[in-house]
């Protein structure tokens, strides 16, 4: 047996044994690896896709399911090949900044029936390229930031939320991909204007932002004037705070008696004329 031969009889094993245990890396994940509550299934691949031989077939991601877990926080220890994460059904309250940062597999994010008030500016940083749904229906959202969806490319879900219609809204709305279909089922909880208050936010055609605008101009020419007229006022009370003091210093120097001439400045004034 040559030396080739006697290294290829022990590298080929070797080579099968690692391939072995990627694949059951794969097919198989750990149970550290899946948070507290959840679930975790290997996806399946969709039958009419062809993703080819070898393990680079099976880098579908994870099915991470914690509906109904009770979680009050997003899991801070998901698995980073996470392509499904279910969060539904819980009591989460907000979704911080860089919340799913390093999940670059992710392609669905169910959000709905939670308590979640705020959304951070980038709570979906890192995920935009390959989120394909974001669900964030029936939830307790009012606002969020104009950029909070921006860059997004998915289907996002925000209807059944107490929304307050205003300019930042709008322009969230405007920054979606699919804006319209996602303008469609808002209805304002609130708003500027009241005539949308109970409607749907594509009911009334106002440009929240240009009321926005001329509601604050307003407001600056109000508060301008009202400096105004402060300053005319405490100027006229000045002036005729002086003009009081010196009457009254004058009537004063009026009252003082005048010095008698006593008869030997008489005569001595007499002398000297």
């Amino acid at each position: 047996m040559t030396p080739l031969d006697l290294w290829l009889s022990r590298s080929i094993p070797m080579c099968l044994l690692v391939q072995s245990l990627v694949l059951m890396a794969l097919c198989f994940p750990s149970a550290s690896m899946c948070p507290k509550g959840c679930i975790c299934q290997r996806a399946r691949p969709d039958p009419g896709i062809h993703l080819g031989p070898g393990p680079l077939g099976l880098l579908l991601g994870l099915n991470v399911t914690c509906t109904g877990s009770r979680l009050k926080e997003i899991p801070p220890d998901l698995p980073p090949d996470t392509a499904l994460l279910r969060l539904d059904h819980n009591q989460i309250l907000a979704v911080p900044e860089h919340a799913f940062r390093g999940l670059r597999l992710l392609r669905e994010l169910n959000l709905s029936h939670n308590a979640v008030e705020t959304l951070g500016e980038g709570a979906f940083s890192g995920v935009e390229a390959t989120l394909q749904v974001l669900d964030l229906s029936h939830n307790r959202i009012t606002s969020v930031h104009k950029d909070a969806f921006s860059r997004l490319k998915a289907r996002v879900l925000v209807d059944d939320n107490p929304w307050h219609c205003d300019c930042t809204l709008q322009q969230a709305l405007g920054g979606m991909a699919h804006n319209h279909e996602a303008a469609a089922r808002v209805i304002c909880r609130s708003s500027d204007l009241q005539e949308r208050e109970g409607r749907h936010f594509l009911a009334v055609d106002t440009d929240l932002c240009e009321y926005a605008k001329r509601t604050t101009d307003y407001a600056m020419l109000v508060t301008m004037f009202g400096w105004f007229t402060m300053v005319i006022s405490y100027v006229v009370y000045y002036v005729r705070q002086n003009q009081e003091d010196a009457r009254r210093h004058l009537e004063y120097l009026k009252s003082l008696p005048s010095k008698p001439v006593k008869p030997n400045e008489v005569e001595d004034i007499s002398t000297v004329v």
